[in-house]
């Protein structure tokens, strides 16, 4: 018996140390606590289809310790974090996003489209809990000079260590952010060590906040902005499996926007934006400056919804920011 067999055998023992924890991973393998302990002791040795079961019923932390002790005995095996959460976005909630956007009013097609998106991609992409933020990011309307000077997170949804709905934490983002830079490239951006690479900003920063991705949202050559994306795991978006389901959940997220929210990337001309601290002072108020501008405009020829409302509050926010001294 090799030393990595026995290392194996140790760490497993270690991991089934408790004996509800022990009960736990046996009823999620579908064995007995005995045949637990035989595998410990050497006794015997789990088929294949019992180490993929039993890989799957163990902490992301401990799966990740006793992954490398076992590939060199079954090569296949080295898989199973990707075949843990699917590979493919289910083909059902693809046609459920295209039954949606054919039936939800104008008014509501954003909201309902992205909201449904993107519980379904928190769902699969971080199938185990262990963190992560996903943001749609938009390009606000061009400025008077016909550039675009920044982009606002809008739709937000996130697992702990992140809030739920993220909507109320909404900012803008500029050249210093990763969205940022994915939108001025028209390409998929990626951060795998936020501790060790400063560069760029994603969207939220927390004590957490590990590694970030950003996919940008294109209709032709035209782009909206991109899909955010932050992880409390290093390197959690590298694999090949996670890129794909990225950029697909990002283009169901595009299907969200009508044509005229797409624009030429030249007219693209980011500024840096201040930090998070400096605009939670701009935002303050934010939805009573929107229900004052709906009052205002209720007796009126030119009557605003409540979107039209809140675009002209984030321009009003986003000229104050723009014109602060630095």
């Amino acid at each position: 018996m090799s030393a990595l067999s026995n290392n194996w055998r140790e760490l497993l023992s270690n991991i089934t140390a408790d004996p509800a924890e022990r009960d736990r991973i046996a009823n999620e393998v579908g064995v007995h606590s005995i045949t637990l302990m035989r595998w410990v002791n050497g006794e015997s040795s789990p088929r294949l289809h019992n180490l993929r079961q039993l890989l799957r019923a163990l902490p992301q932390a401990q799966r990740n310790q006793l992954l490398p002790l076992i590939e060199h005995m079954l090569p296949d095996i080295a898989d199973i974090h990707v075949h843990n959460s699917a590979e493919e976005i289910p083909y059902l909630f693809m046609l459920e996003v295209l039954e949606v956007r054919a039936a939800t009013p104008d008014l509501m097609r954003f909201w309902t489209i992205t909201r449904l998106v993107l519980q379904q991609a928190l769902k699969q992409l971080d199938s185990e809990g262990v963190g992560m933020a996903i943001t749609v990011v938009r390009c606000m309307p061009p400025s008077k000079n016909g550039k675009i000077r920044s982009l606002r997170e809008t739709v937000g949804l996130g697992t702990p260590p992140w809030g739920g709905d993220l909507e109320e934490k909404a900012l803008l983002l500029g050249a210093e952010s990763l969205a940022g830079h994915a939108t001025v490239t028209c390409r998929l951006e990626q951060i795998g060590d936020l501790r060790s690479s400063k560069r760029f900003l994603p969207a939220y920063q927390v004590e957490h906040e590990v590694s970030a991705i950003a996919c940008p949202l294109m209709y032709g050559s035209r782009i909206a902005g991109c899909l955010s994306l932050s992880c409390t795991q290093p390197n959690y978006f590298a694999s090949e499996a996670r890129l794909s389901l990225v950029r697909g959940y990002t283009h169901l997220v595009s299907l969200a926007f009508d044509s005229e929210d797409f624009y030429n990337p030249e007219l693209i001309g980011l500024h840096i934006m201040p930090p998070i601290a400096k605009q939670q002072e701009y935002f303050a108020g934010f939805r009573q400056r929107v229900l004052k501008l709906l009052q205002e405009s209720a007796d009126t020829t030119s009557r605003l919804t409540n979107t039209q409302a809140e675009l002209l509050v984030w321009q009003e926010v986003e000229e104050r920011l723009l014109n602060i001294e630095r």
